[in-house]
């Protein structure tokens, strides 16, 4: 009976040696010390045998049971210590990395957008989304009632506060507070009531503003053929096309050479050769006397630029919504910006 308890003492303690992980060594400890375990089972026998050996049987069952529960125990510590190591894993494979995150392209052309002005000598300037009607219509010429407001149909929060159509409410704040010469940029998101291939209820814009004595339009053209050519190169040509606005007079609308077919005709650019990207003019006097600049020492030009429509032509993207769907298969290329 002796050599049976240190026979199962001897196996058990070499199948521990070959265990490998966690699950194999509490599967030996159930094999050996479970309920129905060998040494449980030795236990239970001990009662068959002659009433002088049975206390030097009980005695050394109970040691070995001691001996292999601390075998287990120490087994599982040894293991943690290890780190872990578990079945089908090899530990000394390198790491996985963890996934680099990038900056949204509208971020990535707001940004340059801003760099560029700056280095122009534009300040940057932020103002609120909400926004009353007064800056967002009357102040920039556009009382209420007036037809034009249709091109910028909003949501109202109430008769007199609205989600901006723009960000000229910033160039109307920082007028109010700072006399000329004045020559900032607004980006930020605005809203209009637009929702189908080609508009968003919500978008991204930048606008520039310079007012001070003796600006023209020649100075406006300057500026942005500067810009044209620094966001995307210098062979990109411009043109600039009468148009109208309530708060510019004169008002233009400003085409570049489409930067996909380089002026052949593609789907981009509708086989014209031309894409707008631009609107701009001299500021209206009526916009300068609301703020109480005087008209007859001061003039100015303001413009604003679609921050998705450059992000779609500087990328290549050409489904608008792919800019608010989240897809990392679009999103993960820009890791490297």
């Amino acid at each position: 009976m002796t050599q049976s308890i240190e026979q199962i003492e001897t196996d058990a303690l070499g199948e521990l040696e070959k265990a490998a992980n966690e699950e194999a060594i509490q599967t030996l400890s159930v094999k050996y010390l479970g309920r129905k375990g060998q040494i449980t089972q030795f236990l239970r026998s001990i009662s068959s045998l002659p009433a002088q050996e049975r206390p030097l049987a009980g005695q050394q069952a109970n040691q070995v049971k001691q001996n292999l529960a601390e075998a287990f125990e120490q087994a599982l510590i040894h293991l943690e210590d290890a780190g872990g190591e578990s079945e089908g894993i090899d530990v000394s494979l390198p790491g996985r990395p963890m996934s680099q995150g990038a900056l949204h392209p509208i971020t990535l052309v707001t940004r340059e957008v801003c760099d560029i002005f700056s280095r122009l000598g534009f300040d940057v300037m932020e103002g609120p989304e909400i926004e009353l009607d007064y800056y967002n219509f009357e102040a920039l010429n556009l009382p209420k009632n007036h037809p034009a407001r249709d091109m910028q149909d909003t949501f109202y929060i109430s008769d007199n506060i609205v989600l901006r159509t723009h960000t000229s409410p910033v160039q109307i704040r920082t007028m109010e507070k700072q006399t000329p010469p004045v020559r900032i940029i607004a980006p930020g998101k605005v809203y209009r009531c637009d929702s189908d291939l080609t508009h968003t209820p919500m978008f991204h814009q930048t606008e520039g503003l310079m007012v001070g004595e003796n600006i023209s339009f020649g100075d406006l053209k300057g500026i942005l053929t500067t810009f044209v050519h620094q966001i995307f190169d210098e062979k990109t040509a411009l043109k600039f096309r009468p148009s109208f606005f309530p708060f510019t007079e004169p008002s233009a609308e400003i085409d570049i050479l489409c930067v996909m077919c380089r002026g052949e005709g593609c789907r981009v650019c509708s086989q014209t050769g031309w894409i707008e990207v631009l609107g701009a003019g001299m500021v209206h006097p009526a916009v300068f006397e609301n703020v109480g600049y005087d008209t007859s020492r001061v003039t100015g030009f303001a413009f604003g630029v679609g921050i998705e429509r450059i992000a779609m032509l500087k990328y290549g993207i050409d489904d608008l919504r792919f800019f608010f769907e989240n897809d990392m298969r679009l999103l993960g290329q820009f890791v490297s910006h």
